[in-house]
């Protein structure tokens, strides 16, 4: 911890554990351009912008033709007829007098922000390295050993109910779909809100992750690295890649015939069409048999189609990854609460039976 001394005024510089703490039960500001926060932003934090875009573009062509002189010169031009502004917002933003400010790496336009909030009669603390720096850390805490449990199984299984249902019995889950905002597959983004963009995929991420406790299991479905546009960190990805253990649920193929259709034959023909042929090379002459179906409303036959290709893909996935230590369930019901405590029963019982599982994972 360092301190910013400006006047008579002591500014607390803060590095990002301490700072995420605090933002707990903080405000954040960031003050970065609109753009910059649009790209990535620390969920909860507010963006009161010094500059906007097209300003930030005029200090940086200034400062790199004529020196940082000249390009403080104009920002102070720019500047300071808002700054009232700046304080009336934060006024409509809190009431408490306590508040976090980051910029880009902690330089010059959190510490002016931080000043002026200082002069206003807050008690400011600023990220010391910026938005920069908490980059860096999340980084380092997905790169932390975790206890990584996954859920395996073909298309149509169920995995994520189940994986809801395992964690309304007090399992952590981290839900890469949703943070991610697709499912993986061409349909992935059906039903979903826009994806955000990798960096803010990856902050919105660490927001998660940051609430669990590591040596407890960490339930995650079985993904690939990309989740439609956005890509799972490849240090957090290269735990998943090789866990403490994976389950993988078998069921019939009519009872994952049937989750798909009652998942996707709610949305319009067409989008379902156009999703089917980024796969259509995939599948070959049968993609007729598929437009035919989905004009006559068949979905179960176009399900059952779509689920050729995507039981392919899984086999070669899982034919790729040796050594792992993999444990088949097999579920008769479309029940996930039930599974889930099958699940549950299963791992107690491999704990407990040295011949079946001796290095089993500590469950307590």
């Amino acid at each position: 911890m360092v301190f910013i001394f400006s006047g008579s005024i002591m500014i607390e510089q803060i590095e990002a554990e301490e700072f995420l703490t605090k933002a707990q039960h903080t405000l954040m500001i960031d003050v970065r351009s609109p753009k910059e926060y649009g790209q990535g932003h620390i969920p909860g934090s507010a963006n009161i912008p010094l500059f906007n875009d097209d300003e930030r573009a005029i200090i940086g062509i200034l400062y790199k033709n004529s020196g940082r002189e000249a390009a403080v010169l104009k920002g102070l031009d720019l500047v300071g007829p808002k700054m009232a502004d700046f304080v009336n917002k934060l006024h409509a933003l809190i009431k408490e007098k306590d508040v976090l400010v980051h910029c880009w790496r902690g330089g010059m336009r959190s510490e002016n922000m931080a000043w002026l909030f200082s002069q206003a009669g807050y008690q400011v603390s600023v990220l010391n390295g910026g938005y920069k720096a908490y980059r860096s850390y999340i980084r380092f805490c997905f790169s932390q050993p975790a206890k990584i449990f996954v859920l395996g199984g073909f298309t149509g299984s169920g995995k994520t109910v189940v994986l809801h249902a395992l964690e309304s019995q007090h399992e952590q889950f981290l839900d890469l779909e949703k943070i991610a905002c697709h499912k993986g597959s061409v349909f992935g983004a059906f039903g979903q809100k826009p994806q955000p963009t990798n960096e803010q995929f990856e902050n919105d991420l660490y927001k998660v992750w940051s609430q669990f406790d590591l040596t407890k299991p960490t339930w995650i479905e079985d993904e690939s690295r990309a989740i439609g546009n956005v890509n799972i960190p490849d240090s957090l990805f290269d735990q998943i890649s090789n866990p403490a253990l994976i389950i993988q649920i078998e069921c019939s193929r009519e009872m994952r015939v049937n989750r798909l259709v009652n998942e996707y034959a709610q949305f319009n023909k067409e989008e379902l069409r156009d999703a089917l042929h980024k796969i259509s090379e995939k599948l070959g002459d049968r993609i007729k048999t598929v437009n035919s179906a989905l004009d006559n409303g068949d979905f179960t036959t176009v399900a059952d189609i779509a689920l050729d290709y995507y039981d392919k893909a899984y086999e070669h996935a899982i034919s790729r990854r040796k050594g792992l230590n993999i444990h088949k369930i097999q579920v008769m019901n479309d029940n996930p609460p039930a599974t889930a405590l099958i699940i549950l029963e299963y791992l107690t019982s491999i704990q407990l039976s040295s011949n079946l599982f001796p290095h089993a994972p500590d469950l307590s």
